[in-house]
């Protein structure tokens, strides 16, 4: 398998589930800040022009973040990342899609990416301003639905953590204080064997 990343991304999640599971891949860099996801070379890949796409032993090609992340897990049952009680992998599900739709696409997007928003120039510190908004109060609903739990899927790692990840770590560079459960989520993240070889590879600091 081929994972199409961009160094520190959201492309990192699943770079972190396929650490995990111990399946052979490769990386290809994919430099979104050099536009690198609009080239014809990327294009032909993946048409949505964006990280991460998982290029199957096939050759055809996974995107989205929860269908790659589905795939990985279905494909490693021994690595248990989907929880095996309907629950909690309800609640993992949701963390994953909460993070990467909202908190990310929703929030972030907005705080670095105001063009994509709004396109007078005028507009763009609001568009931000919204984004933040959107983004801390995303990271405060997901560390009280980690309340009484260490793991989005309850106590066992799962594909839902491996998302929230990649946002706290977002928040954490900027330097945005993270809720109490979230920051101790993302502590404990920053312990797992997974996430050091996949954010050493990437050259991420925390």
């Amino acid at each position: 398998m081929k994972l199409y990343y961009s160094p520190g991304a959201c492309s990192l999640g699943i770079h972190i589930l396929l650490e995990h599971v111990g399946a052979p891949f490769e990386l290809s860099l994919v430099a979104l800040k050099d536009g690198a996801q609009f080239k014809p070379e990327y294009v032909a890949v993946n048409d949505k022009s964006k990280v991460p796409a998982l290029q199957r032993d096939d050759g055809s090609v996974l995107t989205e973040y929860g269908a790659i992340a589905a795939y990985i897990a279905r494909c490693h049952p021994a690595a248990a990342l989907i929880p095996n009680d309907a629950e909690l992998e309800a609640r993992s599900w949701e963390m994953l899609e909460y993070a990467t739709a909202t908190i990310h696409m929703q929030g972030y997007a907005r705080m670095v990416r105001p063009y994509n928003f709004a396109p007078s120039e005028s507009d763009h510190d609001a568009v931000r301003a919204r984004g933040l908004e959107i983004f801390t109060k995303g990271l405060t609903i997901a560390g009280e639905k980690l309340e009484g739990h260490i793991h989005s899927g309850g106590m066992e790692f799962s594909i839902g953590d491996t998302a929230l990840f990649y946002v706290s770590r977002w928040a954490h560079a900027k330097g945005i204080e993270l809720p109490r459960n979230v920051g101790a989520h993302f502590a404990r993240m920053l312990t797992r064997p997974s996430v050091q070889r996949a954010m050493a590879t990437e050259g991420l600091s925390v």
